[in-house]
């Protein structure tokens, strides 16, 4: 289940593109996972852990990714920390939701994110409520950003 603090939440890591830069590893890059979050939200391909394909920068190193990959691929990798995912755009959302099919996921927001028209399931740690749409979502995050 996708866990979502909204507001400022101390122990968060906000600025994700310094601690990326100063603490990805190679085999992040190149899971297969990651590979496919950079193809749809940056459009580029993986061609080796320090060589990525974009239509736009050309060759580039991983540390020049966009702030949402990086910040997905942080809360992907590195489940010790909490990540602020306001540096995501919508189009990371899916991948948030995608993350936590599986186990739970605990990010931070400081902005409220466009989940989509679906259905889905997220636990919102201000006050312990669940909510399934983006009404709901809407309503309780109202409250905190």
């Amino acid at each position: 289940m996708l866990k979502i603090f909204f507001g400022n939440k101390k122990e968060a890591i906000y600025n994700t593109s310094v601690y990326f830069k100063n603490s990805f590893l190679d085999e992040w890059i190149t899971d297969p996972f990651s590979v496919e979050m950079i193809k749809d939200v940056d459009k580029s391909t993986v061609v080796a852990p320090h060589l990525i394909e974009s239509p736009v920068l050309g060759p580039i190193s991983p540390k020049e990714l966009s702030g949402g990959v990086k910040t997905l691929i942080l809360i992907y990798k590195d489940r010790s920390h909490l990540f602020n995912a306001s540096n995501c755009g919508d189009n990371c959302s899916k991948w948030l939701l995608k993350m936590a099919e599986n186990e739970d996921i605990t990010i931070n927001l400081r902005h409220l994110m466009d989940f989509g028209n679906g259905t889905f399931e997220i636990e919102v740690l201000n006050n312990g409520k669940i909510v399934q749409n983006m009404t709901e979502l809407v309503d309780v995050a109202g409250e905190y950003v």
